[in-house]
């Protein structure tokens, strides 16, 4: 046990304390501390490494070993018992060191003499930022209590190296320490553009200002007291009606089983025991949690990790009465959000004018919070691995939507050069602003319909600003998605016709509720499916429940009244299922006119072509249908059997791929001879290339983002269209089996100066 000289753990950590508060320089700082460990623990060695930018190990202080060692000993990742320390985030504790396989002798060090060795990770967010060691000569195992003490001062050295402390010891040409270097982190692209800022955490971690206990019996009873507080909290959320039913309910009953998980609180107390406050003991507890989850190799071990993370975060917060998540508020100028998950509404509640980001570490492409940003016009990035825990409050950050590329800390030059890409981007669309009111018409006069894709009545400003032609495609699940519970008819009601008189005259499509597969609602019950996307979504649950589409249709067709309604069905995949709906329809017009209410001046219904076997029916659907608009980017998955949210496979295939093309091209044909107005409202209508070739193949109405409409216009004022149909008709016929005719028609593009 320790019988140091100056009286034992709890003497150590009351002069630590003492030290950190001590008006010294870093390195003073520093030294003062591996002098006082050593005394304490009757070590004849105390060193302290930490983690470089460049991968090293960099000996920063000691006391007993070469003090002219410090700041030029260096090591490896993995190299001696140091590095095998930082390479295993455990702690290392042997009676003779220089008989183990992994130990390596620096010579400049003079620690040849030493046997006994004891070392632990200094750890952050479970990353390992460095390594502190006691050595003796005696061959002796150190105690749990030594141990226990060595890793509450390793937390006291985490706060230095976090804080920024020691950035100014840190040898120029390592580039600092590692919890400091810069990051270049890839994800999913999800909104376009480019955003530099700084981090505001979404949910902000507890900044723990007081780590060394008064009174270890007083932070037990308040460590018992927030427990309790916390598992009734959760207790009461599964058992009352404020959850609702859905997947929340299986993760907070997930938090009740880690809450009341036995050993997680051994280590709570334990940590308090030596010496920490119960904030301090939380985070020493997750930081050690996160490290071990974070080196597992089975996938359900580190899908666990998120869910720890979680309860410690609450329980955090619940000893510190912080709120859990950022107040919309107090947002900061060039804020770019990090969040480890996020629904649309909260990020609805952030001031868009301070809002440069967003940065996702779940979430992708097609999930609720990226159709919002898209809307905002907030460029974002989801399914970034472990951002939240690489990032700090307040850290440089870049974020490039369009690439899918973050820049955590970023160099100077990097910066700039990404400031330049974002100034480029801003005099494009200055350029593409001075298109507004130039009518969308080919170079050879063939007049082009270019409308725009809506979810909130925050998109409507941007149908003037970029002068569309209407709204090809408003998303009312979206409404859905933000409100705590379902929205009343009447809601539905005031919503539409909000959107209706935003438009003016402009014509507005109301696609009907796209909601199952992966987009859940909150107050939904989740209904497990072997494959979401191909199960019980879109129409099939307005048919199988026509409460809900009936309150929809009668919402519209009210809104609508003394105006043509627009209502687009979702996921049809039968003519039948479009039968049936449109009696749906006649049926609740009936109603309005039987009870007095005024209903719209002519109704057009019309089917979203998404699911392939309406390709091979063709006929009859048009026969029945008002119009159809192609939903390229389901066709797209469903045609090639690819999940496209599947990073293994959702590049696979290209949208310009022949079969493609050439399903495209028969819909447009078909539906010219049927005389039934067709628009594509998918991604590949807002890409000038990938619009080129649906020019080509007949389309001469599209629908997309309203950033897209600038590029796409710009694109459409450039092009001979006779020429290029012809161009890109040789092209398809010409191709036996080729992959894609992208090269090619970007390569047509470049030689008649057309933008894409």
């Amino acid at each position: 046990m320790m019988r140091g000289a100056l009286g034992g753990p709890r003497v150590l950590l009351r002069r630590l304390r003492e030290v950190m508060a001590e008006p010294v320089s870093a390195q003073e700082r520093l030294d003062r501390i591996v002098v006082l460990i050593a005394a304490n623990m009757v070590a004849e060695v105390c060193s302290v490494y930490v983690l470089r930018a460049d991968g090293t190990l960099e000996l920063y202080a000691t006391e007993g070993l070469n003090r002219a060692a410090v700041h030029l000993t260096t090591m490896r990742a993995g190299e001696g018992l140091v590095g095998l320390i930082a390479e295993t985030a455990e702690a290392l504790n042997i009676s003779d060191a220089q008989t183990h396989p992994r130990y390596s002798y620096k010579p400049e060090t003079g620690e040849e003499i030493y046997n006994s060795f004891l070392g632990v990770p200094i750890l952050r967010a479970g990353n390992t930022i460095g390594v502190l060691v006691v050595q003796n000569s005696a061959r002796r195992t150190y105690s749990e209590e030594e141990m226990e003490a060595l890793q509450t001062t390793a937390m006291v050295i985490a706060e230095m190296v976090a804080g920024g402390e020691l950035e100014a010891l840190a040898n120029p040409a390592s580039g600092g320490t590692a919890l400091r270097r810069p990051l270049m982190l890839t994800g999913v692209p999800i909104a376009e553009g480019v955003g530099l800022g700084h981090v505001v955490l979404h949910e902000p971690r507890i900044v723990i200002k007081n780590m060394l206990a008064d009174d270890p019996a007083q932070e037990d009873r308040r460590l018992e007291e927030a427990l309790l507080a916390l598992q009734a909290s959760i207790d009461v959320l599964i058992s009352g009606d404020g959850l609702g039913p859905g997947e929340h309910r299986e993760i907070l009953e997930t938090f009740r089983m880690f809450a009341h998980d036995r050993g997680w609180l051994r280590r709570l107390r334990e940590a308090i025991a030596s010496g920490l406050t119960a904030e301090a003991a939380v985070e020493r507890v997750q930081s050690d949690t996160r490290a071990k989850l974070l080196r597992q190799t089975d996938p359900y071990l580190r899908e666990r990790l998120h869910d720890f993370d979680d309860l410690a975060n609450r329980l955090l917060h619940q000893l510190t009465g912080e709120a859990f998540t950022l107040a919309a508020g107090s947002l900061p100028e060039n804020a770019i959000l990090v969040a480890r998950a996020m629904g649309p509404a909260a990020l609805l509640e952030y001031e868009r004018s301070r809002l440069r980001g967003l940065i996702l570490e779940e979430g992708g492409a097609t999930s609720h919070v990226a159709v919002v940003a898209r809307a905002l016009g907030v460029p974002c990035v989801g399914e970034v691995q472990g951002i939240t825990s690489l990032v700090e409050q307040g850290d440089a950050i870049i974020v490039d939507g369009s690439a899918g590329d973050v820049q955590v800390r970023p160099q100077s030059t990097v910066e700039a050069s990404y400031a330049e890409k974002a100034r480029m981007r801003a005099r494009r669309q200055e350029q593409y602003l001075a298109l507004r009111d130039q009518p969308a018409v080919t170079r050879d006069g063939v007049a082009i319909d270019l409308q725009m894709n809506a979810g909130l009545l925050v998109d409507m400003p941007q149908l003037s600003e970029v002068n569309a032609a209407g709204i090809g495609l408003f998303r009312t699940e979206i409404l859905f998605m933000v409100a705590p519970s379902m929205p009343r008819a009447e809601a539905q009601e005031a919503l539409y016709r909000a959107i209706l008189q935003s438009a003016g005259g402009r014509p507005v499509t109301f696609r009907t509720l796209d909601i199952g597969g992966d987009k859940i609602l909150p107050y939904m019950r989740k209904v497990e499916e072997e494959n979401p996307a191909l199960g019980w979504r879109a129409i099939r649950i307005g048919l199988d429940r026509p409460a809900l589409l009936k309150a929809q249709f009668r919402a519209i067709l009210k809104a609508c009244a003394g105006r043509t309604a627009r209502i687009m069905l979702p996921m049809v995949a039968t003519v039948d299922e479009y039968r049936q709906a449109k009696a749906m329809v006649e049926r609740e017009r009936a109603y309005l006119a039987k009870h007095g209410h005024p209903g719209p001046r002519d109704v057009k219904l019309g089917a979203m072509l998404e699911v392939p076997a309406l390709l091979f029916d063709l006929e009859a659907v048009l026969k029945a249908v008002d119009f159809i608009s192609v939903g390229s980017n389901d066709l797209m998955q469903f045609l090639f059997a690819v999940d496209r949210d599947n990073r293994r496979v959702s590049g696979r295939f290209d949208t310009l791929n022949p079969a493609m093309l050439r399903a495209l091209a028969n819909i447009a044909r078909m539906a010219s001879e049927a005389g039934k107005p067709v628009t594509v409202c998918g991604e590949m209508a807002g890409r000038p290339i990938e619009a080129l070739a649906l020019l080509a193949l007949g389309y001469r109405q599209l629908s997309m983002s309203p950033a897209a409409i600038g590029p796409v216009k710009a694109m459409v004022l450039g092009t001979d269209l006779g020429a290029a149909r012809a161009a890109i008709g040789t092209m398809l016929g010409d191709c036996d089996g080729c992959a894609s005719l992208r090269s090619k028609i970007a390569a047509y593009a470049e030689a008649n100066n057309i933008t894409v």
